[in-house]
């Protein structure tokens, strides 16, 4: 009897050393799965620190602006006046502006009906190019361009935009209220309207 405890005993320290090993070793792949998700966080909490510093600030009066809409008639901002608008800085050869267009498209379906106005300004200087993009992902809404590269466009200067997409929402009274590259907080700013 005194054998087969002792075997027992020894037994049981390879499973407890086995045990350990195992904690050890689920408490290492805890922390790095821990670590791989507060540093994608971090990078989603950090793209308006990254891209949006410059964009125009909230609470400042919004630039009005005319440009022409892809039909090439006129279209000034001061139109909308008395309205939460919605101005989406895209670009039809944008991946990320592809990527996103989806996601506005369902913010213009939920909120148009509600009284915000949106608005998107293109970066294209295309319009066969910016035609196709609109019609591939549904976007209805009012669209404009200078038809002019990116970075020399008046309207990106006006407001600050120097990476898209960009959003900038004004509010009833002409003025920024969000201004950002992330759609998740357009969503947000949205949703806390209603």
């Amino acid at each position: 009897m005194c054998i087969r405890w002792r075997i027992v005993i020894s037994e049981n320290n390879i499973i407890d050393k086995d045990m350990k090993t195992m904690k050890q070793l689920l408490l290492a792949v805890m922390v790095m799965m821990t670590a791989s998700v507060q540093a994608q966080q971090t990078e989603e909490g950090d793209l308006d620190a990254k891209y949006a510093t410059e964009l125009v600030k909230v609470g400042s009066v919004a630039p009005d602006f005319t440009m022409q809409t892809i039909d090439g008639k006129p279209f000034s901002l001061s139109e909308l006046k008395g309205r939460v608008v919605v101005l989406d800085f895209w670009a039809s050869w944008c991946p990320d502006c592809r990527k996103e267009a989806p996601a506005v498209v369902e913010l213009y379906k939920k909120y148009s009906d509600k009284g915000v106005a949106f608005v998107g300004v293109s970066m294209d200087t295309n319009v066969e190019a910016w035609r196709a993009a609109c019609e591939k992902y549904g976007i209805t809404y009012p669209q404009v361009s200078e038809l002019k590269k990116f970075h020399d466009t008046d309207i990106s200067k006006a407001y600050g935009v120097k990476w898209i997409p960009s959003i900038v929402v004004i509010d009833q009274d002409g003025k920024v209220a969000l201004a950002t590259v992330v759609t998740e907080r357009l969503a947000s700013y949205l949703e806390a309207l209603r």
